[in-house]
C-alpha cells in the first residue's frame, strides 16, 4: 500500500495527514501549533513553521511505518518569506492577516493607470493589505536594509517545500495571490514589480511556478516525491472535489467564500479575488478577516466554552431581538475597511446571553454572505446550488442552521475535518501517479451530512445587517 502525506500550514499550527495513495483513507495523522499572532503587525518565524512540520510528521510517524511514497504542502496564502542570497531567512514572515501595509496596497494602486480595476485584469485581484505584494512595498518603504539584501521572495508554502527539496518553487494556486502573477496569462508580470522596485533583477528573485502534475523533487532518503504544493484555500477546494456552481463557505480564523470556474477570473470592482485553483481551473474567492473568532470572543465575554456558547445561540429567536453584531473586529478585507472596529445595535435593557450569542453566529454568517453574493457573476454559470461549508466553524450546530436559514439552501458539511491537509495529499498522490489532482479527487469518496434551512423568511435579517454595516461610517478603501 503506497502512503501519501498531506501538510496543511496555517496560521495556527501545522497539521499533518498520511493517506492510502489509491483509497484516500487516513492513516494517520499529527499536530503542533504555530505561535499566536493578532493584526495589526501579524508575524511569524519560518523556522516556526518547519519546528512544528517535523512535530507533526514525527506523531504521524512520517519518519517510521508511515514512510510517504509522496508528500506535498499547503500553506496560508499571501504570507512574505524574505530571503538573503544564501538562502537565509531574513526577518519574520508578514502573513496574510497583517494589515500594516494598507498604506502600502493604496500607493500600489495609485501608481498602476486604471487603478483598482487595472490591478484586478493584471494580477486577477485588486490590492488589498493581504496581497503579498503590498508587503513586499512595506518591507521596501519601512525596512529599506533588509529589502536591500533580498535574493528571494517565497509564500509559506514554497519555503516549506524549498526546506524538503532544496529548491525555489510555487504552483499556479498561490501564485495566483501574491499581485505580481496573472491568472489570465499565466506568467509573473514583473512590471508590477517594478511599481515596489524600478531597479531589482525580479526574474533571479522569484520561484518557479509549476503545474498541477510537476513535481517539486525528493524528499528523504527514500526519495518521496515532492508534489508543487498550493495554498490553503485551493487546498481545500480541491479536497471539497468543487462542481461549477457549488458554493463553498469556510469558517475559521477568517471566513471565505469561492467556487470553481473554467474561465479566468476578473471583478474590476475588487471584491472578489480571481485566483487560479489546484487542478488548472480557477478559483473566485471573497475573504472576511473575521469569523470563528468572533464567536470566540464572545465566548470568552461570557465566560463559556464554544459549546454552550452553540447551545446559547440556538436557544435564541432568529434574529436576537433586533441585536446586530457587524463583526469587523480587526479591520476587515471585504468590505475593505482594514482600520474597522466591531459594533453591537439594537442593545436593549432585557438583553439576554442567548441574543449576544445568536447576534455573533449571525453577524459572522451575514458578512459573508454579503461578499459571496459578488461570486454570482461566475458560479451562477454552473448548474448546482449546494452550498459546502468547512473549517472549525462547521462543526458549529448553530453556524450550519444559520447559514443554511440566511442563504436559503441546504448546506452541506464533509464529515472530513481536516481538509485542507488532505486536499494537499490529494496534490500528492497526483504527483506520484502523474495524473489531475481533480482526477484524484474523484476517487476519494468524501462523506457528508445536510442541514436544511428552517422555516420562515429570514430576509429581514439580512436586511437589518446591511442597514447597520452600511452605517459604520468608515468608507471602504
Amino acid at each position: 500500500m503506497a502512503l501519501v502525506a498531506g501538510v496543511d500550514s496555517s496560521t495556527s499550527g501545522c497539521k499533518v495527514q498520511c493517506h492510502d495513495a489509491d483509497s484516500g483513507e487516513v492513516v494517520a495523522s499529527g499536530f503542533a501549533p504555530h505561535p499566536p499572532t493578532t493584526p495589526p503587525r501579524s508575524e511569524q518565524d519560518p523556522a516556526a513553521w518547519w519546528t512544528a512540520f517535523m512535530a507533526a510528521a514525527d506523531e504521524a510517524d512520517l519518519f517510521g511505518a508511515n514512510r510517504p511514497a509522496a508528500i506535498s504542502i499547503a500553506g496560508q496564502q499571501h504570507g512574505l518569506v524574505a530571503l538573503d542570497d544564501a538562502g537565509e531567512v531574513l526577518r519574520p514572515a508578514k502573513l496574510w492577516n497583517d494589515t500594516e501595509s494598507a498604506p502600502d496596497a493604496v500607493a500600489l494602486t495609485e501608481a498602476l493607470s486604471g487603478g483598482a480595476a487595472a490591478w484586478a485584469a493584471a494580477s486577477g485581484s485588486a490590492l488589498v493589505a493581504a496581497t503579498t505584494i503590498t508587503k513586499l512595498r512595506w518591507l521596501r518603504r519601512c525596512e529599506r536594509p533588509t529589502f536591500d539584501r533580498l535574493g528571494a521572495v517565497l509564500l509559506p508554502h514554497d519555503w516549506l517545500t524549498s526546506q524538503l527539496t532544496g529548491r525555489a518553487t510555487t504552483d499556479r494556486g498561490d501564485a495566483s495571490g501574491t499581485g505580481w502573477w496573472s491568472p489570465t496569462e499565466e506568467r509573473y508580470r514583473t512590471d508590477l514589480l517594478a511599481l515596489v522596485d524600478a531597479d531589482r533583477d525580479w526574474p533571479t528573485l522569484l520561484p518557479d511556478v509549476l503545474a498541477p502534475t510537476e513535481t517539486a523533487g525528493t524528499w528523504g532518503p527514500n526519495g518521496a516525491v515532492v508534489g508543487p504544493g498550493t495554498g490553503d484555500n485551493m487546498a481545500a477546494a480541491l479536497s471539497l472535489g468543487l462542481r461549477p456552481g457549488d458554493l463553498a463557505i469556510s469558517l475559521g480564523t477568517s471566513g471565505t467564500a469561492f467556487g470553481v470556474s473554467e474561465e479566468a477570473v476578473v471583478d474590476p470592482g475588487g471584491v472578489v479575488s480571481g485566483f487560479a485553483d489546484a487542478s488548472g481551473r480557477h478559483l473566485p474567492l471573497v475573504c472576511t478577516m473575521n469569523a470563528t473568532k468572533v464567536t470566540n470572543a464572545v465566548a470568552r465575554l461570557l465566560g463559556v466554552d464554544p459549546a454552550e456558547l452553540d447551545r446559547l445561540a440556538l436557544a435564541a429567536d432568529p434574529g436576537a431581538d433586533g441585536l446586530v453584531l457587524v463583526p469587523h473586529l480587526d479591520g476587515e478585507r471585504t468590505p475593505n475597511r482594514p482600520g474597522a472596529t466591531g459594533s453591537l445595535t439594537g442593545i436593549r435593557s432585557n438583553i439576554t446571553r442567548e441574543q449576544l450569542a445568536r447576534a455573533a453566529v449571525e453577524g459572522v454568517v451575514c458578512n459573508l454572505l454579503e461578499g459571496a453574493e459578488h461570486l454570482a457573476p461566475w458560479l451562477d454559470r454552473g448548474g448546482s446550488d449546494r452550498v459546502l461549508m468547512t473549517g472549525g466553524g462547521a462543526r458549529s450546530a448553530a453556524f450550519r442552521q444559520v447559514l443554511a436559514d440566511l442563504s436559503g439552501r441546504p448546506v452541506v458539511v464533509p464529515d472530513e475535518r481536516e481538509l485542507v491537509a488532505r486536499g494537499a495529499a490529494i496534490g500528492a498522490a497526483a504527483a506520484l501517479s502523474g495524473v489531475n489532482p481533480a482526477v484524484v479527487a474523484e476517487r476519494w469518496p468524501l462523506t457528508t451530512s445536510v442541514t436544511t434551512p428552517g422555516s420562515g423568511d429570514h430576509r429581514a435579517i439580512r436586511e437589518a445587517y446591511r442597514s447597520r454595516a452600511d452605517e459604520r461610517g468608515e468608507p471602504c478603501i
